[in-house]
């Protein structure tokens, strides 16, 4: 017997009549009856008592009757989790991000985007070390990581670009550098950088401004970075959105007048994404052109 068989006789059960089932099924009387007829035959035992005006169930029938909805049921359920599922509706993403993704506020706008238009979807979020996160999506460990670029990439792996922004300098509230009008790349010379984990801008300050730098640690996340300004061990160069959401007590934000190096946000990404929830997520980002709006 196949699932047709069961609505079929779920059909009769409910009109009690083989026309206006036939009817509602869209096949020909005739061609319903012998169904039932093959399934009675099939199973040993009759389904329905029949006279010319209508039919009704048999014991047999009766006890039939409750496991064919449930079979129905579950059918039709499995077969809708399917489509969903090719339709990347349900599934699960692991998603890394690195701590400037959150500061800049991309990471909760697209992240409240997704879950808006794919709810089915459960999304596993996590912070994770930036120097990291290409291998971890290479090997499957993530789907999707946030990182910030320039940064060099497996060939397995593609990047898109998503947002633009500038870098400031963190300085201690105690530095010299607070009583200056402005500050150029030159006058940083012979300073201690403290380094983030993307070090494009230090570097590009330092080649601004005609010096070697003095390379003190790289502590891991922005707010250890940040901490360590704060507590007088050197200067950072940082990207501009940590003004804005991240205030610790003896630090002070100043801009560059004469450098101004960009740093770009970028989701990673397997360049044969097989995943249908996951090439949601990236088909999500290309419709909405993050890059071109300001979080």
């Amino acid at each position: 017997m196949e699932i047709r068989h069961f609505r079929y006789f779920l059909s009769v059960a409910q009109y009690g009549h083989f026309t206006r089932a036939a009817e509602q099924l869209g096949i020909a009387p005739p061609t319903l009856s012998r169904q039932i007829q093959d399934m009675e035959k099939e199973l040993g035992v009759r389904l329905f008592q029949r006279n010319q005006r209508s039919v009704r169930l048999t014991a047999a029938g009766e006890a039939l009757l409750v496991e064919a909805q449930q079979a129905v049921r579950q059918f039709d359920a499995a077969q809708l989790g399917a489509q969903r599922a090719g339709r990347g509706d349900v599934g699960r993403i692991e998603l890394g991000y690195v701590a400037s993704a959150a500061y800049s506020g991309l990471l909760q706008q697209q992240v409240t985007d997704f879950e808006r238009s794919c709810p089915g979807v459960l999304l596993n979020i996590r912070e994770v070390g930036m120097m990291v996160s290409p291998a971890l999506v290479r090997d499957g460990l993530l789907d999707l990581a946030y990182v910030r670029m320039p940064m060099e990439l497996p060939s397995e792996l593609e990047a898109i670009a998503l947002y633009e922004e500038g870098f400031v300098l963190a300085v201690p509230s105690t530095s010299r550098l607070n009583e200056l009008p402005q500050i150029s790349a030159a006058r940083l010379a012979g300073e201690t950088f403290i380094l983030p984990e993307q070090i494009s801008g230090t570097l590009a300050v330092a080649t601004q401004g005609g010096f070697v730098p003095q390379l003190g640690p790289q502590p891991g996340s922005l707010v250890a970075v940040i901490t360590l300004v704060s507590l007088g061990q050197g200067v950072a160069v940082v990207p501009e959105s940590m003004v804005r959401r991240v205030t610790l007590p003896q630090v002070n934000y100043l801009p560059i007048v004469d450098c101004q190096p960009q740093s770009c946000l970028a989701l990673l990404h397997r360049r044969f994404e097989k995943a249908p929830a996951v090439r949601r997520y990236i088909e999500m980002l290309g419709s909405h052109k993050y890059l071109s709006t300001r979080p």
